[in-house]
């Protein structure tokens, strides 16, 4: 996937904070420990200057391989006191060393494998998150959680249908924040149906709010939005899309108001090949709609249905508009 400049740099600069915090602490630790244990400075100075000493040695010529194996043995002698001095106090014997959060490329994005450079996983991570922070900038998530999630404006009396709303919103929710605090790149997908007003959308603001929380990459997006773009991208003819590469590849995307989209064939065969990718990779997506499922068999195909009944978790949401019950506390 290709990402912008700003992107890139926003990612670089990540990891180049985490490099310069892991030297900042080591430095500190390092003041510390020399004002407690003088001999680990004095140890780390020989270790340090072992390699002037080799190299005068071989300057001064004489038995130089028998002078460079003494000066070997006692480099590793020091190295060895150094770490059992520190082990003995308290500390861990690379306690002197950065102490990087990747230990693969010590927080530069890049390690060497058989003489070839490769971009670490770390940095892929930096540039999936630094995108989707990015391209999240204007949705609502701060609004939505599950602590603001009101249940008591569900009505807790059985419907027609011999439903009790907010008996079964409460396990709604309880299931959507055990999705949340257990998701992986494997997870289910959820299909969120009912009709307006009812929190599919806040709901699943929380879910992407504990998955953001816990490292993940995510995308939120309303179908209206996505169709948009499209359009957008199509008239200009642009070959690189950032919005649409994360969208297809981050590990949850959110696809609001399903449905309420402009109906043409344009929009049905976009967002069915956007929904689908997701299914075949099995890439977890979280859909909201007010359609049912025979409307959404209408709109976007017999097979797109089928494939969401197979693949992704349904939750039905009962009760009336919710926003109206707090617009009457504001």
């Amino acid at each position: 996937m290709g990402y912008s400049s700003i992107i890139q740099k926003k990612a670089a600069d990540r990891l180049a904070q985490r490099r310069l915090e892991a030297r900042r602490n080591a430095d500190f630790r390092r003041e510390e420990i020399f004002a407690k244990l003088p001999r680990a400075a004095e140890l780390e100075k020989g270790i340090g200057n072992s390699g002037i000493r080799a190299a005068r040695a071989v300057v001064a010529g004489g038995n130089v391989a028998e002078e460079l194996e003494r000066l070997k043995n006692e480099n590793l002698s020091m190295q060895e006191e150094l770490k059992q001095l520190l082990v003995t106090n308290g500390y861990s014997a690379d306690a002197l060393e950065p102490d990087y959060t990747c230990k693969r490329c010590s927080d530069t994005g890049y390690y060497d494998e058989n003489g070839i450079t490769l971009m670490c996983g770390c940095l892929k991570q930096a540039l999936t998150e630094c995108a989707c922070e990015e391209l999240n900038r204007h949705a609502p998530l701060t609004l939505s959680t599950f602590d603001s999630f009101r249940i008591d404006f569900y009505p807790d009396e059985a419907d027609q249908n011999g439903i009790n709303p907010r008996q079964h919103m409460d396990r709604v929710v309880r299931y959507c924040k055990s999705y949340a605090h257990n998701f992986t790149t494997n997870s289910k997908s959820l299909l969120m149906c009912g009709a307006t007003g009812l929190g599919k959308t806040h709901l699943s603001l929380a879910v992407a709010n504990e998955v953001i929380r816990r490292g993940y990459g995510v995308i939120y997006v309303s179908a209206p939005a996505i169709i948009a773009h499209y359009e957008t991208q199509m008239r200009r003819r642009t070959e690189n899309d950032e919005l649409l590469d994360m969208a297809t590849d981050c590990d949850l995307l959110i696809i609001d108001d399903l449905g309420t989209e402009f109906n043409s064939q344009f929009s049905v065969s976009h967002i069915y090949n956007l929904i689908n990718s997701r299914l075949l990779s099995r890439k977890p997506v979280i859909i909201n709609t007010n359609l049912t499922m025979r409307e959404l068999e209408k709109t976007y195909s017999n097979r797109l249905v089928s494939r969401l009944n197979g693949e992704a978790e349904k939750l039905n949401f009962f009760g009336r508009d919710i926003r109206i019950a707090k617009k009457r506390l504001n």
